[in-house]
């Protein structure tokens, strides 16, 4: 096994009664982050979208092999296509594809095969992970890659929240068009689409409730 370079971790120290309100400041901030689908179109300056994905790249992932690749879209032109794409696909799986069940299921989102908001956005930000890498011509296995590219985009996602942005994760199925749209390598897999935005005026959301700490925590 190679020799491994090793710095030391500077860590962050904190009073408890001062870690219990870092705790409860965080949850307060991040239990009103919510799905937006209504955008307004006004721009996002660059460097706040490059640093929302440089933040992202920070997450953890299998062997450090960090098997994402973060695609920004900006384009109108290119964002036309996705959302043309998208909603083909769509309107397949909302007439056929999917279950009575899960349509049931979406009925209170209201939610339907029509994707204006992929136009509307002033970036998309598709994410891609890739099961292996190719160096100097040479393949270079990746390692939880799910696992590790989900991480990263829980990353973007409270990034994108932290600097007053909003978005949606969005899953059209089969999502292939992505790569071909970007002209992505073979090796790339498309993971997420995720528009990012800020909201538009009087913005409505379903009033929806998070599960309580006794259905998802179980003490050993």
């Amino acid at each position: 096994m190679a020799d491994s370079a090793f710095i030391p971790y500077e860590a962050y120290s904190f009073s408890e009664e001062e870690m219990k309100k870092r705790a409860h400041a965080l949850f307060e901030f991040m239990d009103h982050r919510r799905t937006v689908r209504d955008f307004s179109d006004r721009p996002i300056p660059g460097e706040i979208l490059e640093q929302i994905i440089r933040i992202a790249n920070t997450a953890p992932s299998g062997a450090n092999k960090q098997p994402w690749t973060f695609c920004l879209v900006t384009n109108p032109l290119i964002k036309q296509k996705i959302r043309l794409a998208a909603e083909a696909e769509e309107y397949e799986n909302y007439h056929g594809r999917m279950s009575e069940e899960w349509l049931e299921d979406l009925a209170h989102l209201g939610t339907d095969w029509k994707k204006p908001f992929l136009e509307i956005a002033p970036a998309l930000i598709v994410v891609f992970r890739k099961a292996y890498d190719v160096v100097d011509g040479k393949k270079k296995k990746n390692y939880y890659v799910q696992e590790s590219v989900g991480l990263a985009c829980g990353f973007l996602l409270t990034a994108i929240h932290h600097v007053g942005l909003v978005t949606l994760t969005h899953t059209p199925s089969p999502m292939n068009f992505l790569q071909e749209i970007l002209g992505r390598p073979d090796h790339e897999k498309p993971f997420l689409l995720i528009p990012v935005a800020f909201p538009a005026t009087n913005v409505m959301i379903p009033n929806i409730h998070r599960k309580n700490l006794d259905e998802v925590l179980f003490y050993y």
